[in-house]
């Protein structure tokens, strides 16, 4: 913010404030939205030096975007960009920092949404069987691994939500994991068997001897105690995969996307699958899931009368 003049750094900062206390958006999308609100009132003061925000409008907006096309920016970029710079020119008429809203006429890049990868059944099972494996002399960086790729296995939980569960969001009884989602929204992900197993090691012997004064309430820990950030888990995960032979280097939004798959080649409903991810939409679902050439043959064979 120190690189814009008072005034644009003083807009920025008042919207960096409303995101995050405003709107219960997490810290990532709060650092994503004021970053690109950022970039775009740097490209306005470079193209008119002393401008205030009111200078902002769909030539400025368009002419940012170009730019950040030429340096580079894949089109699924550019639709977030998009959408962040509506986010922020509404925000601003809203708080009658503008009289008018520019970003309503800004039309977004449709971006082209590739598939993530996706680990076959057997891989899989082999990764889950490597973790307990690895677990065996109740090691608790080991429990605590095999923990994290079973949970985000079997629950198809965002990596975020199940650092931020907390050892109460455990119901083991009816097998459910209480997470906080986007928005705020929460919702309970059931888990099976061998998650819960691993859970039971987990309390039992390995968060006992990693907890200490900043443990506080977390579920999963971290070597010195405090709760287990992201980059861990994606670490534990990308270590436990790039000992399977085969598999593809993935991290946990692989094994979310692996759980969801296989729970749609299992015979699940879109709907609940969902459901279980979280999604707003269930256009989101299905284009985040895929089900298997294998499976619509199947389908096609049992259901239609001339197959």
């Amino acid at each position: 913010m120190s690189s814009l003049p008072d005034g644009l750094a003083e807009t920025l900062a008042a919207y960096a404030e409303d995101l995050r206390l405003g709107r219960g958006r997490s810290r990532n999308t709060v650092a994503a939205y004021v970053a690109d609100a950022q970039s775009l009132l740097i490209h306005l003061e470079r193209r008119s030096p002393g401008a205030t925000i009111g200078a902002l409008d769909i030539h400025v907006l368009r002419s940012w975007l170009a730019e950040l096309a030429d340096g580079g920016a894949a089109r699924s970029t550019l639709a977030r960009k998009t959408s962040s710079a509506r986010s922020f020119t509404k925000w601003a008429v809203r708080t009658r920092r503008m009289s008018v809203d520019p970003g309503a006429r800004l039309a977004s890049p449709k971006p082209h949404r590739a598939l993530p990868g996706v680990l076959g059944r057997q891989h899989a099972l082999e990764a889950m069987t490597s973790a307990e494996s690895g677990a065996a002399e109740l090691d608790p960086i080991a429990l605590r691994d095999r923990v994290v790729v079973e949970l985000l296995y079997s629950t198809g939980v965002r990596v975020g939500e199940l650092c931020g569960a907390d050892v109460d969001d455990v119901d083991r009884e009816r097998r459910l994991l209480r997470v906080l989602g986007k928005g705020g929204k929460e919702r309970s992900a059931p888990f099976g068997g061998p998650a819960d197993a691993a859970l039971a090691a987990w309390l039992e012997y390995g968060r006992p001897a990693l907890a200490g004064e900043r443990s506080g309430s977390a579920l999963l820990l971290g070597a010195r105690g405090g709760r287990l950030d992201q980059r861990q888990a994606r670490r534990i995960v990308h270590d436990v995969l790039s000992a399977i032979p085969g598999a593809p280097d993935l991290g946990p939004h692989g094994l979310r996307h692996s759980a969801a798959t296989h729970l749609l080649e299992g015979g699940a409903d879109l709907r609940v699958v969902q459901e279980l991810l979280g999604h707003a939409s269930l256009a989101t679902t299905q284009i985040y899931t895929h089900v298997s050439v294998a499976r619509l043959r199947a389908v096609h064979e049992q259901a239609h009368p001339r197959a």
